[in-house]
């Protein structure tokens, strides 16, 4: 990738350029004493909601009117007068409005430059060093191998690996995590309910007591069929202690495989798989209360050794290891993240969590601070639930097996696209109701399908005039420029907004911004499209239109492949 593409920045651009225009017209004005000699308060530049107000607009005059003791509208006109456009090369004319706001007008050549800056940087549109390198990791979906996958995973798998997509485009060094709870009280729970499955199957239903607290998913007796079908009865004469060992060494690494097998159909492939059980075998757990201990955070009470959480904005003080001598899962849990910061050294640790585990944010990060760590470098995207809705109706029950759907089952029942893309309408701290209906349907109702659409649309444009041997070629600026109707500006002002877009959904952990952008985009081409002929007389117009759709195209395409969602040639 052509690192001079990178960084591209119309937006960027032109506001430069405001600030640049105000700051010496605030200059220019105190040399000429039209204004007194004072400090510049700081201003803003922003992209106003009415683009007829102006392409940018600025609130300096207001914030001014106390420094230099006068009405903002008469400082916005001085400004106005001191201000010189020879060397701007975007900014063309400014307008005061209402009590003050500056308003400023970018030229033709913005417009052109966006649309052959596109072209030029093709699939590096929208990519920057906004993240300068900084090593992030972001561990998402971590579910229990014990079991299937559930809803709430499967939007934390497509809210984590599209957030992980946006950071990297970034220029962060992004590493995408799942953390393996192969230890613990779900694992030994795991092995019983195995046990009980396994010995119902020689002894039969009701001589064999069910574990109350154990899994009852069809799962469990179906790794229990499996190990008795390979190896019989060998298991009915051993200690429970070995049976339940033979029983989970074999069922646990076919659900990590399943796991696997799962997220990669869904388009999500991590680079780091990590066993819970390597921090209890490398010692990290045992450490991690010693070093808590050595810095005078724990005490002992009722045989257990307590971490005082109160002091580091935890609700309450917290065991780490219980009179039995096994040390919670909080404990491993710190003993991760220390081995995140520690031990790989990475320089922010996001984590993608369900709501309800909200909680456990503020222990854990007073826990970092707690062992010498720095808590303000993990932050928790916290993710509300989803409810699968049908016909109108909420949609709990899987028709094969009658229990609650899962991702495996949402996989067959709606395509990866839609899947990838509804899990991404909405920010992760809001209630997502997805509609299998919709997810389905092929119109403009559904808005996965609708942003392909656009982007299947542009490639039949241009295999319709290929047939007729007309041929996309360069345009100069001048040749851009004649793209001047109200929905062409429209449609570019928003193709310059794609690299702010990525920079604001991974600075604001919110992969949403990307999907109703694409909307914004799908919609803005279908409305160009039905106003501007692209095949018409005049050839320089023609091909300036031709620019265009190829530039939506490319912006269209990267945005999709960011989001892992395909980009059809044709529907």
């Amino acid at each position: 990738m052509d690192i001079q593409n990178l960084n591209m920045n119309f937006v960027q651009d032109a506001m430069a350029e405001v600030q640049t225009l105000l700051k010496n017209a605030f200059s220019k004005a105190m040399q000429e004493g039209k204004l007194p000699e004072a400090e510049i308060p700081a201003f803003t530049v922003e992209i106003p909601a009415e683009t007829s107000h102006g392409d940018f607009a600025s609130n300096a005059a207001m914030v001014s009117a106390r420094t230099f003791r006068n009405a903002p509208v008469k400082i916005a006109n001085i400004l106005k007068e001191s201000m010189d456009f020879s060397s701007a090369r975007y900014i063309e004319r400014v307008e005061i409005a209402g009590p003050g706001f500056i308003n400023f007008f970018v030229s033709p050549l913005w417009f052109a430059d966006v649309v052959s800056g596109v072209l030029k940087a093709k699939e590096a549109y929208g990519r920057s060093d906004y993240g300068k390198g900084e090593k992030v990791m972001i561990e998402f979906v971590s579910a229990n191998p014990t079991g299937p996958m559930h809803m709430g995973n499967a939007r934390g798998g497509a809210i984590g690996d599209c957030l992980a997509a946006a950071m990297d485009a970034c220029g962060y060094d992004v590493t995408r995590e799942f953390y393996i709870n192969d230890a613990g009280n779900q694992i030994e729970k795991f092995g019983c309910s195995l046990e009980a499955r396994y010995l119902q199957i020689f002894k039969g239903e009701d001589a064999v007591e069910f574990p109350e607290d154990g899994y009852h998913g069809e799962d469990i007796k179906e790794r229990a069929q499996q190990y008795a079908d390979e190896h019989g009865d060998s298991l009915l004469e051993v200690s429970p202690e070995e049976r339940r060992k033979a029983l989970i060494d074999f069922a646990l690494p076919k659900n990590i495989a399943k796991l696997k097998a799962d997220l990669e159909k869904y388009r999500i492939v991590y680079d780091v798989w990590f066993p819970e059980s390597t921090l209890h075998q490398s010692g990290a757990v045992k450490a991690i209360v010693d070093d808590l201990t050595a810095r005078n955070m724990t005490y002992e009470k009722d045989g257990a050794v307590w971490y005082k959480a109160t002091e580091f904005g935890g609700e309450k003080d917290e065991v780490l290891v219980r009179a039995n001598g096994n040390p919670t899962y909080f404990t491993a849990d710190i003993a991760y993240h220390k081995n995140k910061f520690a031990d790989r050294h990475f320089d922010r640790v996001i984590n993608v969590w369900g709501a309800d585990h909200h909680g456990h944010v503020a222990r854990l990060k007073g826990a970092m601070d707690a062992a010498g760590l720095d808590g303000s470098k993990l932050d928790i995207v916290l993710m509300q639930l989803v409810r699968l809705m049908k016909d109108g109706e909420p949609y709990r029950m899987s028709k094969r097996t009658g229990k609650a759907i899962t991702l495996s089952d949402l996989t067959d029942l709606v395509p990866i696209d839609a899947a990838r893309f509804f899990f991404n309408m909405r920010e992760p701290n809001s209630t997502l109701d997805f509609d299998l209906d919709l997810a389905v349907e092929e119109s403009s109702q559904n808005p996965v399908y609708y942003v392909q659409y656009a982007h299947a649309r542009i490639c039949s444009i241009l295999k319709n005039l290929e047939a007729q041997n007309i041929h996309p070629r360069e345009c100069s600026a001048e040749e851009l420029e004649h793209l001047n109707t109200n929905e062409e500006k429209e449609m570019i002002r928003v193709l310059a907004q794609c690299p702010q877009e990525i920079i604001n959904a991974a600075k604001n952990y919110d992969p949403a911004r990307l999907t109703h952008y694409l909307i914004e985009v799908a919609t803005l081409f279908h409305k160009f499209y039905n106003a501007c002929r692209v095949q018409c007389d005049d050839e320089v117009l023609m091909q300036a239109r031709i620019s265009l759709c190829l530039a939506v195209r490319i912006v269209l395409a990267n945005l999709l492949k960011l989001l892992k969602i395909t980009a059809p040639e044709s529907m």
